[in-house]
This record gives structure tokens, C-alpha cells and sequence, in this order.
């Protein structure tokens, strides 16, 4: 197994820190890069960069990669061998308002991206997309070998350009690219605009819980450790053309390219109103709740088949919803100093 750096773009975000802690813990170097922008608090993300820098073996770049100029010089000048892409304007909500900074940092930084991975023959590529390509898809589990051109928000329409983006590359020039299509991840060191720390928010500050659907909105809710562990299993078994060419036949998943998709879920439907009562548990605290219509761009229910990722890599995210809240609960009243 290689053992040079790994870069990980997003280092400052929730999963790219969860992620470079990770290998840092294991003795292998990061090549961090973040433009540490303020869709929320850059302080969380400093915060988080803090943490980071403790390790010998981290070096950090605050880079917008959507500056061409300034990421082909970092692709030319710096140390590393895997690349893992978490880089992203997230929100779907955001994207109903902000389209234009979606172009900006899923596009423009993801073609920067694929270049640089393109010039400098990098070993493999490994890039988050998101389940919210799978947009009008009705039938759960979602699955990759489904269909996914139907997103119905502009975040995930740039998410699923990124996978085809992606196999334009592997096709074209071989660079092996694995995408990761993310199922509501949480945890410890979580975004605070994910449902999970507004509702956090809202019952340390006895503010009303906004509860959208009616309060039936389901989702695949996946701890933050689970996502990564699948992350850093992939990072080192990039596609192989050849494996391709002798597998199943090609589909929405899979390709004679060196190009594979992943779901990483936790392969179980939660619904969003019982994370609230486990959230009401861990604060000792009973919420006022708003009832609210569904929103534009939201889907009611989400469910990863992780089938794929069970067999590829022998790994099946499986944290206890209960287990994963008390974690997070525990790190936000201690972060945020909250009863």
C-alpha cells in the first residue's frame, strides 16, 4: 500500500478534519488545502484546523481552488499522492438562493481539480458527491446502479455533473476516480447548518425546532467515523480499467473506465422526528416544535444500498443512531459550553 500524502481538499470542513485526523492518527502525512469561507463560521473551521495542526505531519494551503492560476501551481509544486476531493459549496437550501457560488466552488474548482489529477498522472481520486443527485428517484434503497438524472436541487445537479465530469476524465485519460455519494453525515465537529446541530442549537437556546414534511421527513443519518473508515479503505484501491473490462457489464455505477461510484450511508431510514427525541434526551430538555411543509429541493425520505461498498472494501457503516447522538451531543455541549 503507497504511504505518500495524501491531499485532502476541505480540510477545515467536517468530513475532510474527520478524515485527515484520521490518517494523521496513523502516522501518514496530509497535504491540507481550504479557502476557509464563511457559508458558516470560519471559526468552527479554525477550530477544527487547530486540532490538525498539533501533527508533524500536516502541512496547510488557505487556497480558493476555484483560482485556476493558483491551483495548477499548487498541483505542480506539491508533495503528495492520492487525492481526496471534499471540497464543496454544501446546502440545498443555500443553492435555491447562491446558484452562481455553486458554479464557482463544484465546478469551476472541480475541473481545477480534475486537471491537476490529469497532469500530473495522480494514482487515484477520490471525490465527494452527494445522495442529493439522486433527486426523483422513488425507489429505496437508493442505489448507484440506478438512474440519478433527475436532481431536483441545483446542489445536486452540480454533484452529479461531477461524476460525469469525473468519467470524461477516467475515460479520456485513465486517471482512476472513485465518487462518494454522502448520506446525511453527522457527529462530533458536525456543520451546524446539518439538522442535527440546529436542533442542538435550538434546545440548548429553548428556541422552537422546525420540523419540515409535518414532521415525517426520513433520512439516512451516517456517523461521522463510519463515513470515513469507508473513505480511507478506498483511498489506497483505486479502479482498475482492466478489472473493468473483464466485470459486469457497464451502468449507471460502473464503467469500463477506471471510474466507480459509493454510496456511504448507514443502509437505514430514520425518522427526522426521532432523532429530536434522542436529542431531547441528551439535553434533558423537551422541545417546542414547529410544524412546516415540505421545502423546495427536499426529498422525504433517503436509504443507501451499500451493497457495492460492503463487497469492495468489506465494510458496512453500522453506528447505532442512539450511540452516534450521545457522541455528538457530548462534543457540542462541550465545545459550545451548553447544558
Amino acid at each position: 500500500m503507497s504511504q505518500s500524502p495524501v491531499l485532502i481538499t476541505g480540510a477545515a470542513g467536517f468530513i475532510g478534519f474527520s478524515l485527515a485526523r484520521r490518517i494523521l492518527d496513523g502516522g501518514r502525512a496530509v497535504v491540507g488545502i481550504d479557502n476557509l469561507n464563511a457559508y458558516y463560521d470560519p471559526a468552527l473551521k479554525e477550530a477544527r484546523l487547530a486540532v490538525l495542526r498539533q501533527f508533524e505531519n500536516f502541512t496547510f494551503h488557505r487556497l480558493d481552488l476555484a483560482d485556476t492560476k493558483l491551483a495548477s501551481a499548487m498541483f505542480d509544486n506539491e508533495d503528495f499522492g492520492p487525492v481526496v476531493h471534499l471540497a464543496a459549496q454544501a446546502g440545498v437550501r443555500y443553492s435555491l438562493q447562491h446558484p452562481y457560488a455553486y458554479l464557482d466552488a463544484n465546478l469551476t474548482a472541480f475541473l481545477n481539480v480534475l486537471e491537476g489529477c490529469r497532469q500530473r498522472r495522480t494514482e487515484h481520486l477520490v471525490y465527494a458527491s452527494s445522495s442529493s443527485v439522486y433527486g426523483a428517484n422513488a425507489k429505496l434503497p437508493f442505489s448507484v446502479h440506478d438512474s440519478a438524472d433527475y436532481p431536483i436541487s441545483f446542489y445536486g445537479a452540480t454533484k452529479r455533473a461531477n461524476e460525469l465530469m469525473a468519467h470524461a476524465y477516467s475515460h479520456l485519460y485513465g486517471l482512476p476516480a472513485t465518487g462518494l455519494r454522502f448520506f446525511t453525515v453527522y457527529g462530533p465537529w458536525g456543520r451546524p447548518d446539518m439538522a442535527m446541530s440546529i436542533f442542538a442549537k435550538a434546545l440548548a437556546d429553548s428556541r422552537p425546532v422546525k420540523l419540515f414534511n409535518y414532521g415525517r421527513m426520513r433520512r439516512d443519518f451516517t456517523f461521522v467515523d463510519d463515513a470515513i473508515e469507508a473513505v480511507e479503505r478506498l483511498i489506497d484501491r483505486p479502479p482498475s480499467k482492466a478489472a473493468a473490462a473483464t466485470g459486469a457489464a457497464a451502468g449507471p455505477g460502473k464503467s469500463a473506465a477506471p471510474w466507480r461510484l459509493y454510496n456511504i450511508g448507514n443502509n437505514r431510514s430514520v425518522e427526522v422526528s426521532h432523532v429530536l427525541q434522542l436529542l431531547e434526551r441528551e439535553f434533558g430538555r423537551k422541545a417546542k416544535i414547529e410544524l412546516l411543509p415540505m421545502q423546495p429541493g427536499d426529498v422525504p425520505e433517503t436509504c443507501a444500498d451499500v451493497e457495492d461498498l460492503m463487497r469492495e472494501v468489506g465494510f458496512r457503516p453500522a453506528t447505532p443512531i442512539e450511540d452516534g447522538i450521545r457522541r455528538f451531543a457530548d462534543w457540542f455541549k462541550e465545545f459550545h459550553r451548553r447544558v
